[in-house]
């Protein structure tokens, strides 16, 4: 069995290792961290940032395995999951995302998000956001709830390139394209999926949504009480816990 996990906005693989070391040591061995372009990873010349050109890339790496993976997304990177459930079960033995609610009818976006989907007022927001030096950075992190020492190896990943891919990507999902593929979502439930449910991440939609989208795709919905956006880093080992119980289910 290989798990992959795959880091969203504006992060680095560095977020997930706390839970991973919170896992089986058997299962730890199975992990791969798998970051996108501009999210600890090169951004290539003419990669278009779009949520489909994130679909297609991730995609094609996963193709590179020899047997279908177990595979993990979070914030943005949870929608790439959600992406590859629904047109390519076939590479995945199953599927955990927490974005799922962006898909149902009544989602609406959180303030930043809507504010790096605006001409001008994105530029100026994600140059402040990683302005000055690796200090300076981390400090934003921490303030935006990432802790220590996962908010200074984050933070040395981010960059001028990371803040291009972060504007591409959230301009190419309006909220009529997510209502769009949000009518396809049904389709993921061709392989078992889990959906973590941090009942105080204020930017995924309200519990009842994403209880409701987990339902649409056949999946699991599994509620972390008192958690928020990062819940793999405000309780790793609980996190742990219900991705070990969802797999071994399977």
């Amino acid at each position: 069995m290989t798990i992959v996990f795959v880091n969203g906005v504006p992060l680095t693989p560095a977020v997930w290792s706390p839970l991973i070391s919170e896992l089986p040591e058997s299962r730890q061995r199975e992990t791969v961290l798998l970051p996108p372009p501009g999210f600890g990873a090169p951004l290539p010349s003419g990669f278009g940032a779009t949520i489909f050109d994130y679909r297609d890339w991730l995609i094609d790496e996963l193709s590179r395995f020899d047997t279908p993976v177990d595979l993990v997304g979070h914030s943005l990177s949870g929608g790439y999951v959600l992406e590859v459930a629904m047109s390519r079960p076939d590479l995945l033995r199953s599927w955990v995302s927490d974005t799922i609610g962006g898909y149902e009818p009544g989602y609406v976006w959180h303030e930043i998000a809507k504010l790096w989907q605006t001409p001008g007022d994105g530029e100026r927001h994600v140059e402040e956001l990683f302005a000055g030096d690796n200090r300076d950075r981390v400090g934003r992190m921490v303030e935006w709830g990432i802790p220590e020492p996962t908010a200074g190896e984050v933070a040395a990943g981010q960059g001028p390139e990371m803040g291009k891919a972060i504007l591409a990507l959230y301009r190419s999902i309006p909220p009529e394209v997510l209502l769009e593929r949000g009518r396809a979502l049904p389709t993921a439930a061709a392989r078992p999926g889990l959906v973590p449910v941090a009942t105080e991440d204020h930017t995924g939609g309200s519990v009842t949504l994403r209880h409701r989208a987990a339902r649409r795709a056949g999946a699991r919905a599994v509620d972390l009480d008192g958690i928020g956006h990062w819940w793999m880093l405000q309780d790793p080992a609980r996190a742990a816990r219900v991705l070990t119980e969802f797999w071994d289910s399977l």
